[in-house]
């Protein structure tokens, strides 16, 4: 049985994707929330296996959520689920670590589809939405990480294994504006917007390993 979190702030909306999870025979909703702060309490108490969330959300929204979700489960399985389609959006989402995407236009059975491919391990976006968008490119990622320099590749390290600015200023003896100025040159570099990214691309290539997280 694959155990999800469903997470909308619209509780009519919410029911109508409850029951149709449910009725997929495989899929149980164990748990539900109206707004990120919820959303992460019930991911913290129940640990599903995969996290179904909206992006319009408040405190924070389904961004933020995935952040905090993968702050603490780099391997946490997300699937953004939304009314907004937009390529930027998309992108934004798979950047800050969604698994998949999925329009609340789309046909139900694609929800359910989702729901099973990111349990299985694999990676999913909607029938309206260009592949191209899920594309990852590991050995540009690779060159990418290669360009570094050395103080930029250890600030990179350091901040992927949870040390905040100020942490990584006084390791490194540097005044923390030069820590913020080298980090935001790292995003560039690397091609991520958001920390949560910034460690997944650590974990992919083996800079560091989940359990130093």
């Amino acid at each position: 049985m694959i155990r999800v979190l469903l997470a909308d702030d619209h509780p009519v909306v919410r029911s109508g994707y409850l029951r149709l999870l449910d009725q997929a025979g495989d899929i149980q909703v164990i748990a539900e929330a109206g707004d990120a702060n919820a959303a992460y309490a019930a991911f913290t108490t129940h640990q599903p296996d995969v996290v179904v969330t909206d992006l319009a959300m408040p405190a924070g929204g389904g961004l933020e959520l995935l952040r905090r979700v993968l702050l603490r489960d780099a391997q946490a399985r997300a699937l953004v689920f939304s009314m907004h389609d937009a390529p930027v959006l998309v992108r934004r989402a798979l950047q800050a670590g969604a698994r998949g995407f999925v329009t609340k236009a789309s046909p139900p059975e694609c929800l359910v589809d989702a729901v099973r491919e990111l349990h299985a391990g694999r990676r999913y976006l909607g029938r309206e939405l260009s592949p191209s968008l899920l594309d990852r490119h590991p050995h540009d990622e690779a060159e990418r990480l290669a360009e570094l320099s050395t103080r930029e590749f250890e600030i990179f390290r350091l901040l992927a294994q949870g040390h905040s600015a100020a942490e990584c200023a006084v390791a490194l003896k540097l005044s923390p504006k030069t820590i913020a100025n080298v980090q935001t040159a790292i995003k560039e570099k690397l091609g991520v917007i958001t920390s949560a990214a910034l460690v997944h691309l650590a974990i992919r290539h083996q800079v560091i390993t989940t359990a130093g997280v």
